[in-house]
C-alpha cells in the first residue's frame, strides 16, 4: 500500500493550509489551543467561513451542497484543521442528522432542513441517551403517543451535548411497547422551544458546561417530523451511530496532541536532560505514535469502504475504540510529563520549570479530565467490542 499523497492530494493539502492561514482568525486558534470553552458565536462564525468556501459539510455529496471530497481529502482537511487549532465542526447537524435525512428523509424534509443546517439557521442536538439507557439504547423509555396529526412526547434525555445552543433536537422515542425493544423505536425531529421542554445543565468533572438533561412533558410534535417509518427508528439509529463513531475517532485531534506532547517533552527537563530522552517515557511515546499511525491507515481504509458501500459499517467500532484509547493515552502522557504540576491549579512551588506557564498546566488538566468521557459516549468501548464480536460471529 502506497501511503504517500498523490500530486493532486498534495496540492489539495497546500490549498487547505493556505486557506486556514488566510481565513482562520488568530483569536479562534488561540481559544482552541488554550482549551477555552468556545462561545456559540465563535463556532457559528467559523461555520459560516467554511460554508462560504463550500467546505462545511465535508461528508455530504455535491447534490446536497457538500464538496464531494474523496476520503483522502476529508482526512487531509481534518488533519490540517486540527494542526491549525481550528474550532471543530459541530457534528450533530452536519455529520449525523444530515446523512440520515439524505438516506431516510422525505424530499420535503430534505428541502426544509438540509439548507438550514448549511447556512446555520438551525443548530441541532442529539436526544439519544437516557438516565437508564446509555449504551443500551434499546431500553429507552421516552414515549411518543400518536394523537391525530401529532405525537405527544413524555420522558427524559441526558448527556445532550451543546443543547444549550440548539433550537432543534433529533430524538429516539418509543412508539410501541410490544415485541422486541428495538422494534418499537422511532426517530423524530423536535423544536426545542416547543411548550413542555425543559433543559438543565450538567457540570462536568473539569468544571465545563457542554452537556445537559432534557425533560419532555406532553410535548406535541407534528407527525410530519417523523423520519422514516414509525417503529423503524432503530435502523436509522444504527446508521447515525456509525457516522458518529467515525467522527469520535478524532485522528486529526490525536495528531495535534502528539505534536504538542513532543514539544512539551523537549522543554521539560528531568535529571538535567529533556524528558523526551528518558527511555521509559520515550518508549511510551513511541508506542502511542505507532498506534496512531496504524489508526490513520485504518481510518483511510474505512473511509474508502464507506464510500463504496454508501455508508460506514460496523467496523467503525474499531475506529471508535482505538481512536479514543489513543487520545486518552496521549492525554495521560502529557499528565505524566507535567508530574505534580499537572494539577488543574498548581502552586508556584510545583511549577518548577521556567519554560512552562500556569495556563499550560491548567489546559492539560482540563483536557485530561474532559476526555475521560471519550471511551463512554457514542456507545462505550465495551459495547463496541460486543458489536464487533457479533459481526464476526455472523460472518
Amino acid at each position: 500500500m502506497d501511503l504517500n499523497f498523490t500530486p493532486q492530494e498534495a496540492a489539495f493539502q497546500a490549498e487547505v493550509r493556505t486557506f486556514l492561514r488566510d481565513n482562520l482568525p488568530a483569536e479562534f486558534a488561540r481559544a482552541v489551543r488554550d482549551g477555552d470553552e468556545l462561545p456559540k458565536a465563535l463556532m457559528e462564525e467559523w461555520h459560516a467561513i467554511l460554508n462560504g468556501q463550500g467546505w462545511l459539510a465535508t461528508t455530504w455529496p455535491k447534490e446536497f451542497g457538500g464538496p464531494g471530497w474523496t476520503p483522502v481529502q476529508r482526512h487531509i482537511f481534518e488533519e490540517e484543521c486540527a494542526r491549525a487549532n481550528a474550532p471543530r465542526i459541530v457534528p450533530f447537524g452536519l455529520a449525523m442528522l444530515g446523512p440520515v435525512l439524505q438516506k431516510f428523509g422525505t424530499p420535503a424534509q430534505q428541502a426544509e432542513y438540509l439548507p438550514r443546517i448549511l447556512d446555520g439557521t438551525d443548530w441541532w442536538c442529539q436526544g439519544y441517551s437516557e438516565p437508564g439507557a446509555g449504551s443500551d439504547l434499546a431500553s429507552l423509555k421516552t414515549r411518543a403517543m400518536r394523537d391525530g396529526d401529532d405525537y405527544v412526547i413524555n420522558g427524559q434525555k441526558t448527556w445532550t451535548t451543546l443543547g444549550q445552543y440548539a433550537n432543534r433536537i433529533f430524538c429516539l422515542v418509543r412508539t410501541q411497547t410490544e415485541g422486541k425493544p428495538q422494534a418499537g423505536i422511532s426517530f423524530i425531529l423536535v423544536d426545542v422551544d416547543t411548550p413542555g421542554i425543559e433543559m438543565r445543565p450538567i457540570r462536568l468533572i473539569e468544571g465545563g458546561y457542554e452537556v445537559n438533561e432534557v425533560f419532555f412533558t406532553d410535548v406535541r410534535v407534528p407527525a410530519s417530523r417523523l423520519v422514516g417509518q414509525e417503529n423503524e427508528g432503530w435502523t436509522i439509529a444504527k446508521f447515525l451511530l456509525t457516522h458518529e463513531r467515525t467522527n469520535i475517532a478524532g485522528v486529526g485531534f490525536s495528531m495535534q496532541a502528539l505534536d504538542e506532547l513532543k514539544a512539551l517533552a523537549r522543554r521539560i527537563r528531568r535529571n538535567a536532560k529533556p524528558l523526551i530522552e528518558n527511555p521509559l517515557f520515550a518508549a511510551r511515546l513511541a508506542q502511542a505514535e505507532i498506534d496512531l499511525e496504524a489508526m490513520k491507515i485504518t481510518n483511510l481504509r474505512m473511509l474508502v469502504r464507506a464510500r463504496e458501500q454508501g455508508g460506514p459499517g460496523p467496523e467503525t467500532s474499531i475506529l471508535k475504540i482505538k481512536g479514543t484509547v489513543v487520545r486518552q493515552a496521549l492525554n495521560d502522557l502529557s499528565r505524566r510529563a507535567l508530574g505534580p504540576a499537572a494539577a488543574p491549579f498548581p502552586s508556584e512551588d510545583l511549577l518548577g520549570n521556567a519554560s512552562l506557564v500556569p495556563e499550560e498546566h491548567a489546559r492539560n488538566a482540563a483536557r485530561y479530565f474532559n476526555n475521560r468521557k471519550l471511551s463512554i459516549f457514542g456507545g462505550s468501548n465495551e459495547i463496541q467490542r460486543n458489536i464487533l464480536t457479533k459481526a464476526m460471529l455472523e460472518l
